[in-house]
């Protein structure tokens, strides 16, 4: 007992700092691609923080399962370079001692990850298609932000405002390019603002400005200058999200259970699967051959997750097109790695014998 309690101890810490590497690693990743789509203005500022959590729901699943798999693994690694393998082994245990205090570390997290792969993480996918379908809804107004060039729902409109004064609905310095009728305007004003009429319409306001208004290559251009000028907003309709495969509920793939639902169903069953197949295969491949170094197994672990997940990934492909069974496409890949497991796992029990002189 005692021994299992350190042992639990040190995945857990180990656990801990691995997951919070690789979360920050996924996590800033996918902040940088977030911050450019914002800078080109393809997404509104204010929506980078809430599509950065939901994709942190979608891949928690397979980050758990890695941060598992390592975790065991560094920790039984430990294990064998500081000789402490050779006393327990001494002592009368073998290698398949080491599955319950695997066992009692991993299997809450395997719950966790099959209810984030199963239910939660894609209901994150389908609040993130609702989120991006609201935001595609906003009027032009609401996609203003200032010191950058944003561009109007229409694309007939390129806009940018210097700074917003102490009101929320005034802004400073207002430029706008548009083109109407073969020929291009440029409208610049001190300050702009959004009313609402009785009705209901929506206008915007540009006070103190300066219209110039020509056709490209054409030496005669009109200038304006006016006090107030208003345009109407135009404003669209909210529209349901397109539901597909990877954020449709679970219950619903397997009440229409199409080619391409059931290859996104293996995926999400396969996930939990393979790290219960991972976080036992980390015990045999633990050991440690001086010879051949301390990394050498490490390099191992790492490439048989690769494969590991390429071929959950070609098996879903394979079933979403059509071209392999669900019923033989969700246990093969799995087979073929527990039969890598025991083959690992029956060739270090007979190298600890050899060398314990049994």
């Amino acid at each position: 007992m005692i021994f299992q309690r350190a042992l639990l101890r040190e995945f857990a810490g180990l656990a801990g700092a691995v997951f919070m590497t690789l979360f920050a690693i996924a996590l800033t990743t996918r902040l940088i691609r977030l911050l450019g789509q914002a800078a080109g203005g393809k997404i509104p500022t204010d929506a980078v923080i809430a599509f950065l959590g939901f994709f942190a729901l979608g891949a928690l699943p397979v980050l758990l399962s890695l941060t598992m798999f390592i975790s065991v693994l560094l920790t039984l690694t430990r294990g064998w370079r500081d000789s402490e393998m050779v006393i327990w082994f001494g002592s009368g245990l073998s290698l398949a001692a080491w599955l319950r205090p695997v066992m009692l570390f991993a299997l809450p997290q395997i719950l966790v990850i099959a209810a984030l792969s199963l239910f939660i993480s894609p209901w994150a996918a389908q609040m993130a298609a609702q989120y991006a379908t609201r935001i595609d809804a906003r009027d032009d107004v609401s996609r203003v932000s200032p010191g950058v060039f944003g561009e109007t729902s229409g694309k007939d409109r390129v806009f940018f405002v210097e700074s917003v004064s102490g009101e929320t609905q005034t802004v400073q310095n207002v430029f706008v390019s548009s083109v109407q009728h073969a020929k291009s305007g440029v409208s610049m004003s001190r300050t702009g603002r959004a009313e609402t009429a009785d009705n209901g319409d929506r206008f915007i306001v540009l006070e103190q400005g300066r219209r110039y208004e020509g056709a490209p290559g054409d030496e005669q251009y009109r200038v304006t200058e006016f006090e107030r000028y208003a345009a109407r907003i135009e404003t669209r309709e909210n529209r349901e999200p397109t539901l597909t495969h990877k954020n449709l509920p679970t219950p619903a793939l397997l009440a229409n259970p199409t080619p391409v639902n059931m290859g996104e169903l293996l995926w999400r069953i396969g996930v939990p699967l393979s790290a219960l197949v991972l976080v036992l295969l980390a015990i045999p491949m633990s050991f440690v051959n001086p010879r051949a170094g301390r990394s050498a197994n490490l390099l191992f672990a790492l490439f048989t997750f690769i494969v590991y997940s390429n071929l959950l990934s070609v098996s879903q492909a394979r079933v979403a097109q059509g071209r392999l069974d669900f019923g033989v496409g969700w246990w093969m890949v799995h087979a073929a790695m527990v039969l890598l497991l025991v083959v690992m796992f029956a060739q270090r029990m007979q190298l600890i014998r050899l060398r314990l002189g049994r």
